[in-house]
């Protein structure tokens, strides 16, 4: 195995995990996650960030997704010990291995950024939730602020392939809006002790537009 192939295999997913728990971005999931309820897909959960924050009283059953598989066994654990009926499975954005209108809410924390296809992929989360289901994202993407993004341009070519196919310049709301979402914002900011290139953040809940 190559040291590209492992560090992709083995190093990154650990590494972005780590990133992603930091406290300011802790912070935020504590804002999101609990408001999910029903039936509960979440997109990237490998990583298990989110599985203590869930609502116990709220959440019937639990499925979800990751490239990743060294990470998903972690993750059936905590779901298990969180008491929920589960169904955890290896995949991609792109392709999200249940029917139409199977959830209550999708949660996508900090993965839009990394998918191949953005767009094909939020198509997906809107296919499988239920008409008055709910998407429940916190992401970081392209700044608002001209000097910032200009960074962001000339940073991501560099940054991506060291952070798992992370892109900096991609919109949040916008890309939401795009694909059929009405987005409530509950915050925008930067992620304090961040440098203003990698920090940028969008948080709130979609629904499907016109349901």
């Amino acid at each position: 195995m190559g040291i590209k192939r492992f560090y992709d295999a083995h190093l990154m997913p650990r590494l972005i995990t780590f990133a992603c728990g930091q406290k300011g971005i802790e912070k935020r999931r504590r804002e999101v996650i609990p408001l999910a309820e029903g039936r509960v897909f979440e997109l990237g959960c490998g990583g298990g960030l989110n599985q203590a924050l869930y609502d116990r009283a709220k959440v019937t059953d639990f499925a979800g997704i990751d490239p990743h598989p060294k990470l998903l066994d972690g993750t059936r654990e905590r779901t298990r010990a969180m008491g929920f009926e589960s169904d955890i499975r290896e995949g991609v954005g792109e392709e999200i291995p249940f029917p139409d209108g199977s959830f209550d809410t999708a949660v996508c924390t900090y993965t839009l950024c990394s998918v191949q296809d953005p767009e094909k992929v939020l198509s997906e989360l809107r296919r499988i939730l239920k008409p008055q289901g709910k998407l429940l994202f916190l992401e970081h993407g392209k700044a608002p602020d001209a000097g910032v993004a200009r960074w962001q341009k000339r940073i991501e070519p560099f940054w991506s392939p060291f952070a798992g196919g992370c892109h900096l310049t991609r919109s949040i709301g916008a890309s939401l809006r795009g694909a059929g979402f009405e987005v409530e914002p509950f915050g925008q900011a930067y992620l304090e002790s961040t440098p203003k290139a990698l920090g940028w953040m969008e948080w709130g809940v979609a629904r499907r537009a016109g349901a």
